[in-house]
């Protein structure tokens, strides 16, 4: 008598539907991989700015003296000059990364305030490029920018007593479909401006 054996075992179909249903779940996990790693950056970003922020108005009130019009503080007129900032006056030939270009070492156009004695504009070019490198530290793509609020137009101060100082650290952002920014309009002065940053206003 010949008796029947009934295999079993998974099938071709079975196969394929748990294929499928890895691959959904990979590409999930990619995808939050993706999105986590540009809100990573925007963090590092955030929090090498708050700590930037900070030693600018740290340095600008070391950098103090009592204003010759008026009483109240001031700091010299250098330290409101863009070209202060972000290696403005600066070359570099040895690669695209701006703290490897200026940072590692000290450019030869930039005073040795730290060995010599400065004058308040060496200092405050001293001090520009010094920041300037904290805020490209983590972020290549970080600006700083440092204004004031004049509240006495005519005076030989650019900043004079009393006004107030506005210190902005900025970084281009892009939204997409997995990540949307809010653009702050201090941030965004300008039409088709994507600026993500942190600003902090003091007075001397």
């Amino acid at each position: 008598m010949t008796q029947s054996v009934r295999q079993s075992g998974v099938g071709l179909i079975e196969i394929l539907i748990t294929l499928v249903i890895l691959a959904i779940g990979l590409l999930g996990v990619a995808s939050l991989q993706f999105v986590g790693s540009f809100a990573n950056k925007d963090a590092i970003s955030r929090t090498q700015s708050e700590l930037v922020a900070q030693q600018v108005a740290e340095r600008l009130r070391a950098a103090t003296r009592a204003a010759t019009v008026g009483d109240g503080l001031v700091v010299h007129n250098d330290y409101f000059s863009a070209d202060t900032y972000n290696f403005a006056t600066l070359s570099c030939t040895g690669g695209s990364h701006p703290y490897k270009c200026f940072c590692l070492s000290r450019p030869a156009d930039v005073p040795n305030c730290e060995d010599g004695e400065c004058n308040e504009s060496q200092m405050a070019e001293y001090d520009g490029w010094a920041l300037s490198c904290s805020a490209v530290q983590t972020n290549p793509q970080t600006l700083l920018s440092v204004s004031c609020m004049d509240n006495k137009a005519g005076d030989a101060d650019v900043c004079s007593a009393g006004s107030r100082v506005q210190i902005m650290l900025q970084w281009p952002v892009s939204s997409s479909a997995n990540r949307q920014y809010t653009l702050n309009d201090r941030c965004n002065p300008a039409d088709g401006d994507s600026f993500a940053c942190v600003f902090k206003d003091i007075t001397l």
